[in-house]
């Protein structure tokens, strides 16, 4: 097995924790303000309790709702609500194995697409089940290769 395949197989295995939460919908208000209010905790108390004033405290509630906070800013206020940060990605096609597989089938698709319209002019045209068959074979190539062309 190779270096990038057991890599893939470990991170699968924690994305696929995160993969329920996408679901999960962000309070209009952001986190740190729902849970604060939610708590009863004041925005001062919430400011004491990380050591900044209580400007820099609704600043950063604001920072939050607005998706401009840093991940710093979000663990100490996790820290200071007894919380912990938890942050990962989910790849759009549901696994990493998927999200290869789509990038590896789409420049798979664009050589032989490239490479055919050249045999075209040639008038040597390969029929539609060859081409399948050459996509096919190239994306498989490229799962196993995993070239950084894939994500230009």
């Amino acid at each position: 097995m190779n270096k990038n395949k057991l890599q893939i197989e470990h991170l699968e295995t924690k994305i696929r924790a995160f993969a329920p939460l996408t679901k999960v919908a962000i309070p209009p208000t952001g986190w740190i303000k729902a849970i604060r209010l939610a708590l009863g905790m004041s925005l001062q108390q919430l400011a004491n309790r990380i050591s900044i004033t209580k400007q820099s405290a609704q600043e950063m509630e604001q920072r939050e709702k607005e998706g401009s906070i840093s991940l710093k800013s979000l663990r100490e206020t996790a820290r200071a609500l007894d919380m912990v940060l938890i942050y990962g990605f989910v790849p759009k096609d549901g696994s990493l194995d998927a999200l290869i597989d789509r990038k590896a089938r789409e420049f798979a698709t664009k050589i032989v697409t490239r490479t055919s319209n050249t045999m075209k002019l040639e008038d040597q045209e390969n029929s539609e089940i060859r081409l399948r068959k050459a996509i096919e074979e190239r994306t498989m190539i490229l799962k196993l290769q995993i070239p950084k062309v894939l994500w230009d």
